[in-house]
């Protein structure tokens, strides 16, 4: 009966799966290549060894390893780094993340070379609870970036703005300097979407490191993000970057979060796809197509590891 006992802790009612299959992943299954097994934990050391020890240990889900944090201690671990004064980076992880990670080989170092990884989607909470060590709570970029400038404002730090369309990081900023008085705004920059030139992109990396920011702040969509502070954050010496993708857009007014009840029950990808599905809707398909092979996979090897079936050898 021991082996039952997780059993308890998985949400099996139809919302959650509901919700679950419909949330943008970046992840794969078990038997995906790159994925660590589906029921039983995997527990990482939080940081790679050069970098300062955040003391927490991640858990493993759909092929990313999550850090084992609340949102408060997710801003601690910050808070951390940017003490540390050494380059480095954050990942706000939802399941299109998850996704990107599985099938494109290039999403793979990213992943593993980050200093934290935060599960940005209550699906993957909600997964993480058939691991020995579940996750605690999702921790929401749209919610840490507040936290972030309330700390930022108390520790005197000055914080870059990077990203999004035409005066949305500056309007983000500024509501973000008018709720936290004491936070200081290095630089607000909207870039054009196309690739930089050789000589704007000398400029722009002056204008950052000569900033004097503790924290980078980036809106440049998933994975582009991603990939874009992965290549430059070494050479930007900023000590965290981090990509928060639509969070500029909520602060803006640009574009609405979900109300609470629909964040509480997962739903907020129904509220965005309703808000933008041109957009929105062919990626949630995908989504959703990678989610339910993880979800059968996962399940696969929960019956292997019963002992209920054996998979062929031959």
């Amino acid at each position: 009966m021991g082996d039952l006992a997780f059993l308890a802790r998985v949400p099996l009612f139809p919302p959650t799966i509901l919700s679950i299959m419909s949330t943008p992943i970046d992840a794969s299954p078990t038997s995906m290549p790159g994925n660590s097994p589906v029921v039983a934990p995997t527990l990482l050391p939080s940081l790679p060894a050069e970098s300062p020890p955040i003391r927490h240990t991640r858990s493993v889900v759909w092929g990313v390893p999550f850090d084992h944090v609340t949102l408060d201690e997710a801003v601690d671990s910050i808070e951390g780094l940017v003490t540390h004064g050494q380059p480095a980076y954050v990942i706000t992880a939802n399941l299109n993340y998850a996704m990107l990670n599985h099938r494109r080989d290039e999403m793979k170092p990213i992943t593993r070379e980050a200093d934290l990884i935060l599960a940005d989607g209550q699906p993957i909470v909600w997964r993480s609870r058939l691991n020995d060590e579940p996750l605690p709570e999702r921790v929401a970029g749209s919610e840490m970036i507040y936290r972030l400038a309330q700390r930022a404002g108390e520790k005197g730090w000055g914080i870059y703005f990077l990203g999004g369309a035409p005066g949305v990081a500056a309007t983000c900023a500024e509501r973000l300097s008018t709720m936290y008085p004491g936070l200081r705004i290095a630089g607000v920059e909207s870039p054009p979407f196309r690739k930089l030139s050789d000589e704007e992109q000398a400029a722009q990396d002056a204008r950052i490191k000569e900033s004097g920011a503790a924290i980078l702040l980036v809106a440049f969509g998933q994975p582009k993000g991603e990939q874009w502070i992965h290549e430059n954050y070494r050479r930007l010496g900023v000590p965290v970057s981090i990509q928060l993708g639509a969070s500029f857009d909520f602060i803006a007014g640009t574009a609405k979060r979900a109300p609470e009840a629909w964040q509480r029950f997962g739903m907020e990808w129904a509220y965005r796809m309703l808000s933008d599905p041109k957009r929105l809707v062919p990626r949630y398909a995908a989504n959703a197509s990678f989610l339910f092979s993880a979800i059968i996979e996962d399940w696969k090897q929960t019956v292997i590891r019963w002992g209920m079936w054996t998979p062929s050898t031959k």
